[in-house]
């Protein structure tokens, strides 16, 4: 359709220029030009038409040669930027004419160059945020060459880095912050005045004096931590000057209501509760020198007191002597005094677990001793109210927890003695020597106790056994039951009939002991004069290597169930 158009018009184009010309020949036939004349004006407006064709063509051939020579030029642009930009390079389609090839190549340049010249802002506005992070936290910076431009994925790594720089930042700032914000508490709680230019700049109310460095950090926290140890050690020592005022006031014997009433006027420093404490213990100390005699005299009570929590012997206790009967009432009595007593409290200090150990063990070792009093006291089983079963339960658990604590004492004085490299003694011995002694002590006495009931019972008297009373309608002997225990020899007793009238009386059979000087193991007849005076519970444990039995083995007895073995005869005495 275009080429038809462009055709139609060169015709139209012919037929002017033919039509002009006709008519140029009838003006100049009317003018009466002649034939050279009109040859000559011919020659003219044809040369003109040439020259102006000409021209047309030249500028058409000019406008052809420069978009041949921008099309060159843009694919070269394009390649380089397509090269900077890191893309594939740009290929034309086929079939295009000249003028569409330059128009599609001059939007792609244009294209291209847009998103050069944003990636390079937005990397100039990145590296400047980069730049400021890096210099307040002290960091290398993200590396982008310099005269290149960054591709998509440098510029996305470069805000990851920039993102995490910042993270970054916001945690240093939140540490700095909290830090400074403990140093400034410290020093106001111990009313400390900053003395180093880094105490000065870490109260300072400018947050951006510090960079945020890991190297500032350090140094805060070291600061932070100096202070804190600098704390507890003012506090320690205003706690010891609060301490020495309690002692003093006490010895000194002052008004409760003084110490409490300047106990409650807490000071708004660490500082100045020392200083206050300072005043006031130099004052104890000056009225304490006023009253030598009597305060030295409470710092004995004081240290014997100690001296007995800690469980001293008199050897212990002997190397201080000499001055805790020293009469010669001086400030340098009174200070060594208070050194013992300094001396004595740390060592309870330091071995208090220890000495709760071995109280705890005491306090079983005694309920122990009470439960074996009471085992051998035969009144225990007239009780009905169940006190007997939680008494025997109760001296069970007495007896499994002793040997666990004496064990527990041995494991910690063994390590304690390791660690101080000293014996840990008690009342003058070492702690399972001091066990051992109150056992064989405790032995020692139960054998005591043994020797002074057999040698009672061997002056007694012999009593004869009672027969069974007769009923009233019926007179004369009856001869007396014995309750026959396995492998006991039948013995029979004379019985004495008794007449008269008695009120329902319940008959009774007893086997009795005649105690007396132990027969010569050789005599067969001491062997049958010892048999026949035991006791039938005696005679029945001969049978089983004559072995005694206590009453917390006859109470077990009594738990059991009846069976042949079972030994239920309550008129026999426990022997020990």
């Amino acid at each position: 359709m275009t080429s038809r158009r462009s055709e139609a018009l060169a015709s139209s184009l012919v037929t002017g220029i033919n039509l002009a010309m006709a008519r140029l020949v009838d003006i100049w036939d009317s003018i009466g030009i002649m034939e050279e004349q009109r040859v000559e004006r011919m020659q003219t407006v044809k040369k003109y038409i040439e020259d102006l064709l000409n021209d047309m063509i030249t500028e058409e051939e000019s406008l052809r040669h420069r978009i041949k020579t921008n099309i060159i030029t843009t694919q070269k642009q394009l390649e380089t930027l397509c090269l900077e930009l890191s893309l594939e390079p740009y290929k034309l389609e086929e079939n295009l004419t000249v003028l569409q090839m330059e128009k599609n190549l001059r939007w792609r340049l244009e294209a291209l160059q847009k998103e050069k010249n944003e990636r390079l802002k937005e990397l100039n506005e990145l590296k400047q945020q980069d730049e400021e992070l890096c210099v307040e936290l002290c960091v290398t910076p993200y590396y982008i060459p310099t005269g290149s431009l960054p591709s998509r994925t440098q510029l996305q790594e470069l805000q990851e880095h920039i993102k995490k720089l910042s993270e970054e930042k916001e945690s240093r700032v939140k540490v700095f912050s909290g830090l400074r914000e403990d140093i400034r508490n410290l020093m106001e709680e111990m009313g400390h005045e900053p003395e180093t230019s880094l105490e000065r700049e870490s109260v300072c109310p400018d947050a951006d004096i510090f960079l945020l460095t890991h190297e500032n950090i350090k140094a805060l926290k070291l600061l932070l931590s100096q202070l804190e140890v600098k704390k507890e050690s003012l506090i320690s020592a205003r706690d010891k000057l609060k301490e020495r005022a309690t002692s003093l006031w006490t010895r000194l014997g002052c008004p409760e209501q003084e110490s409490e009433r300047f106990q409650d006027n807490t000071r708004r420093t660490v500082n100045d509760d020392i200083r206050q404490w300072q005043g006031v213990v130099d004052r104890l100390e000056a009225l304490q020198r006023e009253k030598l005699e009597e305060v030295i005299d409470k710092v004995r009570q004081e240290l014997v007191a100690l001296w007995d929590k800690c469980m001293f012997g008199p050897e212990q206790r002997e190397s201080f002597n000499s001055h805790f009967c020293d009469n010669n009432y001086t400030e340098e009595l009174l200070a060594v005094h208070d050194s013992e007593l300094l001396k004595v409290k740390a060592y309870y200090d330091t071995a208090r677990p220890l000495l709760d150990a071995l109280e705890k063990w005491e306090r079983n070792w005694l309920l122990y001793q009470d439960f074996e009093r009471k085992a051998a006291d035969p009144s225990r089983f007239s009780n009905r109210g169940g006190a007997l079963l939680k008494e025997s339960k109760e001296r069970v658990r007495v007896q499994k927890m002793l040997p666990k604590l004496e064990e527990e004492l041995r494991g910690r004085v063994e390590t304690w003695e390791k660690s101080q490299g000293s014996h840990f003694l008690v009342r003058g011995q070492r702690v399972m020597e001091y066990i051992s002694s109150q056992w064989a002590e405790y032995r020692m006495q139960k054998d005591k106790e043994k020797s002074e009931r057999m040698s009672k019972k061997a002056e007694t008297t012999p009593f004869k056994t009672p027969t069974k009373r007769p009923n009233a309608s019926v007179s004369g002997s009856t001869p007396s039951k014995m309750k026959r225990l396995p492998n006991q020899p039948v013995m029979r007793t004379p019985t004495m009939s008794t007449t008269g009238s008695s009120s329902s009386s319940s008959s009774s059979s007893t086997f009795l002991c005649v105690p007396g000087k132990p027969p010569h193991p050789n005599s067969k007849r001491n062997k049958t004069v010892e048999s026949s005076q035991r006791t039938p519970l005696q005679e029945y444990n001969s049978g089983k290597n004559a072995t005694y039995i206590s009453y917390s083995d006859f109470t077990s007895e009594l738990s059991r169930k009846a069976s042949h073995e079972a030994v239920l005869n309550s008129t026999v005495k426990d022997v020990l």
